[in-house]
């Protein structure tokens, strides 16, 4: 829904046919492949000339490659290597006026503004430091610009305090607003407007008891839905905010002007959850988390004993258990399986959008390619292990592979 107050043009597009849906079809050839080692790919700005800004954010490091890939220039790191320190905490990037970039540095409440040819030209204040983490971009969409030069993003809706029990018992935590705002921000002025809601998955909260040898704790997990019904949102090109409908899977599109068009339903092959499919998600979801609950336990008890033995002189015995695994009963699971999840929108430099949906064709994901009517106008398989870390004009789309235990970075186009 839009914000309260807020005056809209309201333009619904009909169509006298259902859509005939696009066939599937592979992304184009790989044109350039990095040789720099990378510890992750996580957003990348295209510049002009086929040159890339790219975010290593797991290396902590802010990279510029030249068109070929192989010629790289640090910008920011974490090494002492440059004079520009890449941060304590993970940071983003976000494209801002002309082929100037913004990184920004959650340790230190700032964007760093890069210019065209990686160099540092000045800095600005967080607009809002309460929402810098919302900044940074990821699975809850990456910010940007609109046509009016307002920085746009996503911030949640607070959880309502609820009173402590009589008995003084430990509450459990109320469940998490299934809805989020996309709100946008005078950089000058610091005024903040809310511009849309939109559905998110709903999390709830239980409580556990651990017994970890002679004493025993209360902790409170997350309920997991692994199939959850969700909207999302995403930034076109042109600064138009396209938030994805997931009930209905259709987008409307949000102006600089708060015009809201509203695209048609796209055409989707809904695939039905039996019972015994929801079984089996569960099943099998509950074996992976369990998977990487023990893992990181692990990780953690090594790290303990080896700083345990470094302080004493001794290898301790290392006591560390999991908090159960919560997921939500087999009848919360929707009877269809959804088009997308959350963090599957983004916006090309071509003023398309991008869906990556549930569907997976021998391996390789399917995104759907909405134009900004709301229309479905292609269908593009990318190979396994790809995951699209932005694009560049012209068709072009950047992606990171995963090369042994090094990421590489591959650059290919749409045809």
């Amino acid at each position: 829904m839009l914000r309260p107050g807020l005056f809209a043009t309201v333009v619904f597009v009909s169509i006298a046919a259902a859509q005939t849906p696009p066939t599937p079809r592979p992304l184009g050839r790989v044109r350039a492949t990095s040789t720099e080692a990378l510890a992750s790919v996580s957003q990348v700005r295209g510049l002009p000339g086929g040159r890339l800004i790219v975010n290593d954010v797991t290396g902590r490091r802010v990279l510029l490659f030249d068109s070929t890939l192989k010629v790289v220039t640090v910008i920011a790191d974490s090494t002492g290597t440059t004079a520009n320190a890449y941060g304590s905490r993970l940071g983003g990037l976000i494209a801002y006026r002309g082929d100037s970039t913004l990184f920004v540095d959650p340790a230190s409440l700032s964007m760093l503004m890069i210019d065209a040819n990686g160099a540092i030209r000045r800095t600005l204040a967080a607009p809002r430091p309460s929402d810098i983490q919302n900044l940074i971009g990821g699975p809850f969409g990456t910010p940007g610009f609109d046509s009016q030069g307002r920085l746009v993003y996503r911030i949640g809706i607070r959880a309502q305090r609820r009173p402590p029990p009589a008995d003084g018992s430990l509450p459990t935590p109320p469940p998490l607003p299934d809805s989020a705002l996309v709100v946008r921000v005078d950089l000058a002025s610091r005024k903040l407007d809310t511009v849309v809601t939109f559905g998110i998955p709903k999390i709830r909260f239980s409580l556990f008891t651990i017994q970890i040898g002679d004493h025993t704790g209360t902790g409170a997990s997350s309920v997991v839905n692994p199939v959850p019904w969700t909207d999302d949102w995403a930034l076109l090109s042109d600064g138009t905010i396209a938030i994805v409908r997931g009930r209905e899977y259709r987008v409307d599109f949000i102006d600089g002007t708060d015009k809201l068009t509203s695209g048609p339903k796209l055409p989707f092959e809904w695939q039905r959850l039996t019972d015994d499919d929801k079984r089996a998600i569960l099943d099998s979801t509950r074996t992976e988390l369990e998977k990487v609950v023990a893992a990181r336990l692990a990780v953690r008890a090594a790290a303990a004993g080896t700083s345990a033995s470094s302080a004493r002189g001794a290898s301790p015995t290392v006591q560390a258990a999991a908090p159960p695994v919560a997921l939500v009963d087999a009848d919360e699971i929707p009877d269809y399986r959804p088009a997308f999840r959350q963090g599957a929108a983004r916006g090309d430099a071509d003023g398309n959008l991008w869906i990556r949906t549930s569907k997976i064709v021998n391996g390789a994901a399917e995104y759907d390619v909405i134009d900004n009517k709301g229309t479905l106008v292609d269908r593009v398989l990318v190979p396994p292990g790809r995951v699209i870390a932005g694009f560049g004009p012209g068709g072009t789309v950047y992606m990171g592979v995963v090369d042994g235990s090094i990421t590489r970075l591959e650059r290919a186009t749409v045809h």
